[in-house]
C-alpha cells in the first residue's frame, strides 16, 4: 500500500481531534474528485512499518487527546490495500483501546466483496458511495454528495444504520 498524507492531528475528518491517512489507489476517479493525485495505486510513499508505528505512537500520545483514526484517499477498500489496512485496523484496535475508525469509500456498503467486509466489520463508521458531481453538497458532513451515507454501527450485533443526526 501506498499514502499520500497523513495528518497526526486533524479536525476535518470525523469528530474530535484524529490520526488521518490518506491512503493511494482509486477505481473510481470520480468527476470533480478534490484527490485526484491518490487514484494511481502507487503514488506517494510506500506504507511502511515505521509509519504504522508513528500512527500507533501518536493514537496513544497523552498530550493530544485523539479520538481515533480516519482512513480516506484514494479509497482504502481498494483490493490492492485491503491487507495492509486490515491490519492498521487490527492494530489500532489491540494497541490503542476506544479509539473510533472512520473509513470513506466510493464502494456502495450493499456491493462489497467479502474481503471489503472482512474490513469494515473492524470499523465504527463507514462513509460510502462514489463522490457525484451534480449531487455535491458542501452543507453535508462528513461527506461531499448527497449520494454519500454515513452508515454507523448499532447494537450488539454490529448492524450498520445511516446515521441521520450528522
Amino acid at each position: 500500500m501506498h499514502y499520500h498524507q497523513y495528518y497526526p492531528c486533524d479536525v476535518v475528518n470525523g469528530p474530535g481531534t484524529r490520526c488521518t491517512l490518506f491512503v493511494s489507489g482509486c477505481e473510481h476517479q470520480c468527476r470533480g474528485c478534490y484527490n485526484q493525485s491518490t487514484w494511481p495505486l502507487h503514488s506517494g510513499r510506500p506504507f511502511s512499518r515505521d509509519m504504522e508505528d508513528r500512527i500507533i505512537a501518536d493514537l496513544q500520545d497523552q498530550r493530544i487527546r485523539r479520538r481515533g483514526l480516519s482512513l480516506s484517499g484514494g479509497d482504502p477498500l481498494h483490493p490492492a490495500n485491503l491487507s495492509a489496512v486490515k491490519h492498521l485496523i487490527q492494530r489500532v484496535r489491540r494497541d490503542c483501546p476506544g479509539k473510533d475508525i472512520w473509513v470513506w469509500t466510493g464502494y456502495v456498503m450493499e456491493t462489497l466483496t467479502r474481503a471489503q467486509q472482512e474490513v469494515t466489520a473492524l470499523i465504527d463508521v463507514l462513509i460510502d458511495g462514489p463522490f457525484v458531481q451534480h449531487l455535491s453538497d458542501p452543507s453535508l458532513p462528513w461527506r461531499g454528495s448527497r449520494n454519500q451515507r454515513v452508515l454507523r454501527k448499532a447494537g450488539s450485533q454490529g448492524v450498520w444504520m445511516e446515521a441521520v443526526d450528522n
